[in-house]
C-alpha cells in the first residue's frame, strides 16, 4: 500500500525544520520496513523550492505536498499542522484509511 506520511514540518527555526523532516523520514523508514511504499509530500517539495523563485514557499510546498498525497491509498499522521490537518482531510474525503500509529497500519 502506498501511504502518505503526513506531519508538521514547518518550524520558527531551521533546526526545528531539520528535527520535524527528521521525523517524518523516520517514521517513514518504519513504514517501508513494514512492507509499504511510504510518501512524503514536503520531501518532494523542498529540492524544487530551493531552485525555484516563487512567491510563497509555503503554498508551493502545499501545491506539490498534496499532489504526491492524491497518489496515496492512506496516510498515517504522526502529529497535526494545517499542511498535516489537510492532507489527513484530503484522504479522509477519499474514503481511504487514515492511521494515527504504526500499530494501526495491517501488514501485507
Amino acid at each position: 500500500m502506498i501511504i502518505g506520511i503526513a506531519g508538521p514540518y514547518s518550524s520558527h527555526t531551521e533546526e526545528g525544520r531539520r528535527a520535524n523532516l527528521n521525523k517524518l523520514n523516520e517514521v517513514a523508514a518504519r513504514v517501508l520496513e513494514m512492507g509499504h511504499i511510504p510518501l512524503i509530500g514536503v520531501n518532494a517539495a523542498l529540492p524544487i523550492i530551493q531552485q525555484a523563485q516563487v512567491n510563497n514557499n509555503y503554498n508551493t510546498i502545499m501545491d506539490i505536498s498534496m499532489a504526491v498525497i492524491s497518489a496515496c491509498e492512506a496516510i498515517l499522521v504522526i502529529g497535526e499542522s494545517k499542511g498535516a490537518n489537510r492532507e489527513r482531510d484530503y484522504i479522509m474525503a477519499k474514503g481511504l484509511p487514515v492511521y494515527y500509529s504504526l500499530d494501526e497500519i495491517p501488514t501485507p
